[in-house]
């Protein structure tokens, strides 16, 4: 039998722990109270737990969307987000520099980290050999200077 790839696809259990998790997040934007959301997540899981045997899937199902609706009809005007997830504040702030501006530091930056630079040159030339090895000498024509 092949392996099929099921990227976009869900369990029925994947999904009702999905939209509990959701229904927690907006739970925690009502109530900045901790005590408060607390209560109200005990509330909500007693809710879950209610129907977590429930063994006919088309009642199941009937659940989950009748869940998913409630949670859409509830859903708080402005959703807690963390910073560094998509929509927070922060969400790709942090740039990633690549690897090539290493060589235009400063010689006396580079000697702070001796071992650092002594292993990435050594690299560098490891690096060369192999690309050399596989594609061959760069034609000095080809180079423009």
């Amino acid at each position: 039998m092949a392996n099929v790839p099921f990227l976009g696809l869900k369990t029925h259990s994947q999904k009702v722990c999905s939209l509990y998790k959701r229904v927690l997040r907006n739970l925690e934007a009502f109530y900045d109270r901790r005590n408060v959301y607390r209560y109200q997540a005990v509330l909500m899981r007693a809710r879950f737990d209610k129907n977590a045997k429930e063994t006919d899937m088309r009642k199941a199902v009937e659940l989950l969307r009748q869940g998913e609706e409630e949670l859409f009809s509830q859903i708080h005007p402005l959703p807690k987000k963390f910073a560094t997830s998509p929509g927070g504040v922060a969400y790709e702030r942090v740039v990633q520099s690549p690897d090539w501006v290493l060589d235009y530091w400063h010689p006396l930056e580079k000697a702070q980290y001796p071992e650092y630079f002594k292993k990435r040159e050594q690299r560098k030339k490891e690096f060369m050999a192999m690309w050399e090895k596989e594609y061959g000498k760069p034609d000095p024509k080809d180079q423009h200077h």
